[in-house]
């Protein structure tokens, strides 16, 4: 789990960031500390330390099954909330997309629509189970899936690439265009210049 943007001072190191990403933004995930090692290319001795103190302060909880300690957020934790919303603007599924699909050559645009868009801008209804993905130009289709895949095991939820070409956008003779104009999105397209060295 990779971000563009540097962790914040407020945490220890980059490793208890990308720990705590983990846990808070995948809370239905059963997590082993063997799992999470594997997960964040850590090893479990480096890793460990970085549990234990999260356990100390309350933001961890470890359930014995087995031989194996499973570790959970605690979600009554005063913040948890917060910390969740800064974690999301740092390690969330917008961030690895932009991650996975802005350097695919000939992408005029990119943008998340749909329900995550929705939810992200603080529209109510149910939680979203996948993302919608949309990428305007002549980008390489095999590309665009293939960083689809990335972006879904990386994120461990569903990434639905869509692809239409610029003057498809522009033209908006389609209903699915036309419904993703009225609705809210989120714009992940690079600047132009780093567009164009993608480009060359």
């Amino acid at each position: 789990m990779r971000s563009v943007l540097p962790a914040l001072p407020i945490f220890r190191t980059e490793t208890q960031a990308r720990l705590l990403a983990a846990l808070y933004l995948r809370p239905d995930h059963s997590w082993t500390l063997a799992a999470l090692a594997r997960e964040l290319g850590i090893g479990a001795s480096t890793l460990h330390p970085e549990v234990r103190r999260l356990e100390e302060a309350g933001l961890l909880t470890a359930t014995t099954i087995g031989r194996s300690r499973v570790l959970s957020i605690d979600q009554s934790h005063p913040v948890a909330r917060p910390l969740t919303e800064i974690l999301n603007y740092l390690y969330g599924p917008h961030v690895i997309i932009a991650e996975e699909f802005t350097s695919i050559p000939k992408t005029e645009l990119l943008l998340i629509f749909g329900s995550w868009a929705a939810r992200h801008h603080g529209q109510t209804g149910p939680p979203p189970h996948d993302i919608d993905v949309l990428v305007v130009g002549d980008a390489d289709r095999a590309e665009v899936y293939a960083a689809a895949d990335r972006a879904q095991e990386r994120v461990g939820m569903p990434i639905n690439p869509v692809l239409a070409s610029t003057r498809r956008w522009e033209e908006a003779s389609d209903a699915l265009i036309r419904q993703i104009k009225a609705s809210p999105t989120i714009d992940l397209t690079p600047p132009r210049a780093d567009r164009e060295k993608h480009d060359q």
